[in-house]
């Protein structure tokens, strides 16, 4: 069975003219406000620039390297423990702001990446390895790994809760989730 990807659909169709329509009206109330808005915005744009770019470098890396149906191996309905550890241990070693991490996860939910395993990564993100050298000089070993165990424990019961209280989406035609 062939799978067919879906036409792009750009999702800011609403958004863009509304944002655009809310500038043009500040504009038209308050010049100066509307230009400082227009250049907090623009060097927002600058700052995240460099984070989208390597979002979507990596993305394209990822799809190139792996195919849909070893990420389903992984990652889908049928992945068991191992796509709770994988994505513990991917949710720990990760870094960066969460909002680039939005499109990676969103693709390879497409790819049938179930939603207990987002909100497991999300969660295991509390636990910041650069991070845990200081927190076990102020803190000590036990209480950090103590605490660690703890966020671990509870980013796979948040899963779990998730898998059990909201149903996951319909199996698209096509996809290797199965």
């Amino acid at each position: 069975m062939k799978r067919s990807d879906p036409p792009f659909a750009f999702r800011g169709k609403y958004l863009l003219p509304v944002v655009c329509a809310a500038y043009g009206a500040l504009f038209f109330f308050s010049h100066k406000k509307a230009w400082l808005a227009l250049q907090k915005s623009a060097a927002v744009l600058v700052r995240i620039l460099p984070i989208i770019v390597v979002v979507i470098l990596f993305t394209a890396l990822l799809n190139y390297l792996l195919k849909p149906r070893q990420i389903a191996a992984y990652l889908g309905r049928k992945s068991g423990i191992k796509g709770w550890l994988w994505v513990l241990a991917a949710g720990v070693i990760s870094h960066g702001p969460m909002y680039a991490w939005y499109p990676l996860l969103e693709d390879l939910r497409g790819h049938g990446l179930r939603d207990g395993l987002i909100v497991v990564f999300f969660f295991a993100r509390a636990i910041k390895i650069p991070l845990l050298p200081m927190m076990i000089d102020y803190f000590g070993w036990p209480f950090t790994l103590v605490l660690s165990l703890y966020i671990l424990i509870g980013a796979l019961v948040q899963g779990w809760i998730l898998e059990a209280l909201v149903p996951g989406p319909p199996a698209k035609p096509g996809c290797y989730a199965d």
